[in-house]
């Protein structure tokens, strides 16, 4: 059983996906969005080759915990992958996740050019790692 996570942006969608055993996320690729249709259908060939079973979205929050003009975004985004894949898809509190992945990449020493190309995945990741912690 493997699990996917997703970081939806504007221009982005960083993915990560887990281990078998569901202990570990792992980076997968940055997804340069285009279009709706596009995008879909490279999850959906990500969820087949991988076999994923569920999908944790990230869903940006405010810090007092409302949604925002992005988290609305990513809740229509959501209902697409809902309408396109019979799977489970859980919403996960995204806060700060790109801030821990931008840290973690700086004290990396990576230059600012990579990690424009990284960093959603590596949110991704975070989105993932912290969902897969909190089931045991």
């Amino acid at each position: 059983m493997r699990i996917m996570g997703l970081d939806v942006g504007d221009k982005t969608i960083g993915v990560a996906a887990s281990d078998p055993l569901g202990w570990t996320a792992q980076g997968i690729e940055t997804i340069r969005r285009t279009n709706k249709k596009a995008d879909y259908r490279r999850i959906g060939e990500i969820i087949e080759e991988k076999e994923i079973t569920k999908i944790i979205v990230g869903i940006p929050k405010n810090m007092n915990g409302s949604l925002g003009p992005q988290g609305e975004k990513v809740l229509e985004f959501v209902e697409g992958l809902k309408n396109r894949f019979k799977i489970e898809i859980i919403l996960w509190d995204e806060r700060l996740t790109t801030v821990a992945a931008e840290r973690m990449l700086i004290s990396g020493d990576v230059s600012r050019k990579k990690r424009k190309k990284v960093i959603d995945m590596v949110a991704a990741t975070y989105i993932l790692q912290g969902y897969l912690d909190a089931q045991k």
